[in-house]
């Protein structure tokens, strides 16, 4: 493990964040809920070696490992780990999650092959659902909500209602750039008016330390600023790599993985053009742009 290790929060009796610093590209966040006799698991990790890791850290605080994985999209990072904690574990995601899991398949080692990802089965959910989910551990009421097309067509959110703990996914990246190349700009911008409904108190992220509420305000100054980026480039004829390099990023300059800015731009030209919310880009046209955006040098897998 790199210097900073993955450490636990435990932000309400029985609820554990389990943080991956420093929240980079592939470092994402999982955590778990358990009464002493089950234990549901919110994501896994990008490589067999975290993935053990974040079984081992499960075990560390006495409760049983999950019977029951909850996966809030389908991205590697959050779910080549299931095969760790599978078959004893029954694997939950919305319907696009599992679709959109088996289509991508090693997309992972496809972007990054010098990254050993080590020995991951794909494993997609075996229990799939539309729009919500509860699923009750013990005394824990988990809710498992559907925010619509956001940061893929397949996110959820985990939420604890009685603890007022939610599971962001990726709708949420503290101190990182927000990434919509498989989603939709206006979706994200619906699902924060689902977080903001929740009043929640403790906000996991999809990736980055724990945060609050004010999480979902930059995050949507962040997307709204996209959109006025958009509007003026398409306005212009400019392209998405150019619209990106001339941006002042101002306020979000000092977030991590700012190269995806090009990326949010070619989603926001796609809905511009009347394209539907989650529409398919051309994957690798993005990625060259983001390294385009990041000096011309491969963007770094973290994990």
């Amino acid at each position: 493990m790199p210097v900073d290790d993955p450490y636990l929060v435990r932000p309400a009796a029985g609820v554990y964040a389990y943080v991956q610093p420093d929240g980079g590209w592939c470092l994402n966040n999982a955590g778990f809920v358990s009464d002493g006799g089950r234990t549901l698991l919110v994501d896994t990790a990008a490589t067999e070696r975290r993935a053990l890791a974040l079984r081992e850290a499960v075990v560390s605080t006495g409760v049983p490992l999950p019977r029951t994985v909850v996966n809030t999209h389908h991205h590697g990072d959050h779910t080549y780990g299931n095969c760790v904690f599978t078959p004893e574990a029954l694997v939950l995601g919305h319907d696009n999650a599992r679709t959109e899991q088996l289509a991508a398949g090693h997309q992972l080692e496809m972007i990054w092959p010098a990254t050993d990802f080590g020995a991951m089965d794909i494993t997609a959910p075996d229990l799939t659902y539309s729009d919500r989910a509860t699923v009750h551990v013990g005394g824990t009421e988990v809710q498992v909500l559907h925010p619509g097309v956001a940061h893929t067509t397949g996110d959820s959110v985990v939420w604890l209602p009685r603890q007022r703990v939610v599971f962001t996914g990726d709708l949420v990246f503290a101190g990182g750039t927000p990434f919509l190349a498989m989603g939709s700009l206006t979706g994200s911008l619906r699902a924060l008016e689902l977080l903001r409904s929740l009043d929640a108190e403790t906000v996991v992220p999809g990736h980055g330390p724990l945060t609050d509420p004010s999480a979902y305000d930059s995050t949507e100054r962040y997307l709204r600023y996209v959109a006025e980026l958009a509007r003026e480039g398409a306005a212009e004829g400019l392209t998405p790599l150019e619209v990106a390099r001339q941006a002042d990023l101002g306020e979000f300059a000092a977030w991590r993985e700012s190269e995806r800015l090009v990326a949010n731009v070619h989603r926001a030209y796609a809905e511009l053009a009347g394209k539907p919310e989650g529409a398919p880009l051309d994957i690798p046209a993005v990625l060259a742009d983001m390294t385009l955006m990041n000096g011309g040098r491969p963007i770094p897998c973290h994990a």
